[in-house]
């Protein structure tokens, strides 16, 4: 998959891998392994890239797995893109530092753009991923909802992701918050409408990956990655699949 980037997950909960459905806490599965030592099976097995997610962080503010990303940076040659709770500027930087090559702002990015837009330029396009989730509504505009998405901005995806694009964002992630979790297949719509929109920015699906087609079916649809979840942690095909395909 040339041009094509493939990014296993880890989401940390408690100190245990876990995958929650549609972001609710409340509905959480655990799986076997230590992160790290998930993290280094999927990197034995070709994977160029890691997605950490600190999900304690990304409820309660204060990023927690600094040592994990330390030992990450040490111990293999994944390179990491990582967020939840990423509140402060100084946030951004601690995670660069600590052997990061992306830092994920997501709902920061929805409620307080100027401020994101700010380290964008600061920190530069390669090292800043945006990620919005998206849920349409019953007159099909996309909208994003904030606050453990109980709450909808007032700005659009087309209208947010335009603006971070005229401002030199190279990175998005987004995530149709109707197949997160869920097996059910990426919105390969939504993809396809998202590079028909703002075709300058280098769109990583996520959400509903349950098979190798839905990957080659984001390729299909111009995104230039993807993130793969609870497929890869249930076994419901392999990253050496993913990456034959």
């Amino acid at each position: 998959m040339t041009g094509f980037t493939l990014y296993p997950a880890i989401d940390v909960r408690d100190g245990r891998v876990v995958r929650l459905a549609q972001g609710d806490y409340a509905r959480e599965t655990r799986y076997d392994g230590a992160p790290l030592e998930v993290a280094v099976r999927y990197a034995g097995q070709g994977a160029a890239w890691l997605h950490l997610v600190d999900l304690d962080a990304a409820r309660a503010g204060g990023y927690t797995l600094l040592p994990l990303l330390q030992a990450l940076a040490r111990d293999t040659s994944l390179k990491v893109q990582t967020g939840g709770g990423v509140r402060e500027r100084d946030d951004v930087a601690r995670l660069l530092d600590a052997g990061a090559q992306r830092v994920v702002i997501g709902s920061l990015a929805v409620r307080a753009p100027d401020t994101v837009l700010a380290w964008l330029s600061e920190f530069g396009s390669e090292r800043i991923t945006v990620a919005l989730d998206t849920r349409r509504d019953g007159d099909g505009v996309w909208r994003l909802p904030v606050h453990g998405w109980t709450e909808t901005a007032s700005e659009t995806l087309e209208v947010l992701a335009t603006r971070y694009a005229e401002a030199g964002l190279r990175h998005l992630l987004c995530t149709d918050i109707a197949r997160d979790g869920m097996l059910s297949g990426p919105n390969l719509d939504l993809y396809a409408y998202l590079r028909a929109t703002v075709p300058t920015l280098a769109v990583q699906a996520s959400g509903g990956v349950s098979a190798v087609a839905d990957v080659s079916g984001a390729r299909d649809a111009g995104c230039a990655g993807i993130v793969l979840g609870r497929a890869l942690l249930e076994g419901r095909f392999t990253l050496p699949d993913a990456l034959a395909c």
